[in-house]
């Protein structure tokens, strides 16, 4: 029997009443396998990335948010679109998580290569499509292991997708949203299987 999937979520935005992290809320009570759980992190205690502050060490919140990207199968971002493309808390995000300690032997992996992604967006009048192409860009570069459809872009989320509590109630997100949950789970496993055979 497979162990169950443990996916972390990522909201690119630290607005408390966001509605991404709205999304990733939504996304953690229609998980397609028993056992699949969703966590999600904060990033507003993680530093601006420095090269002089990697070269002493992983500061203690840049440590602890490596550690969930490296004990996660898989993740789920979500992202509103900043100036045409994702915000500098996600990218942030990504840059501590994509480096190796300063001290490691050259070709030692990031927690977050090779692993198994999602995306979505919320926000403004198209979605967030230009967070996401940025965001499959920066994803390809790290060599992550990124879904491809469905792509889940939410316009208009105030008034059409979430309710006055904020909880999605839109069919066609949730559908959408589903079935990019289900499609992360598919690459996942086999994931799973191909480093079970490298091994």
């Amino acid at each position: 029997m497979s162990s169950p999937i443990r996916v972390l979520g990522i909201s690119g935005s630290l607005r408390k009443a966001s509605l991404n992290t709205q999304l990733l809320r939504a996304a953690s009570k229609m998980m397609p396998e028993h056992g699949m759980t969703l966590e999600i992190c904060d990033l507003s205690q993680l530093p601006m990335y420095n090269s002089d502050i990697h070269e002493q060490g992983f500061p203690a919140a840049v440590e602890e948010f490596r550690t969930r990207v490296a004990r996660a199968d898989a993740l789920l971002i979500t992202t509103p679109e900043y100036n045409g493309s994702v915000t500098g808390a996600l990218k942030n995000a990504l840059d501590w998580a994509s480096r190796a300690p300063h001290n490691a032997a050259p070709g030692t992996p990031s927690p977050i290569s090779r692993k198994p992604m999602a995306m979505a967006s919320v926000g403004g009048r198209f979605g967030g499509l230009r967070s996401q192409i940025h965001l499959r860009q920066i994803a390809d570069h790290m060599n992550l292991q990124t879904v491809k459809k469905p792509e889940v872009f939410v316009s208009n989320a105030p008034t059409k997708a979430f309710d006055h509590e904020g909880d999605l109630v839109d069919p066609q997100t949730i559908k959408f949203l589903k079935d990019l949950l289900g499609e992360l789970a598919v690459i996942t496993r086999q994931s799973q299987r191909s480093e079970k055979v490298t091994v």
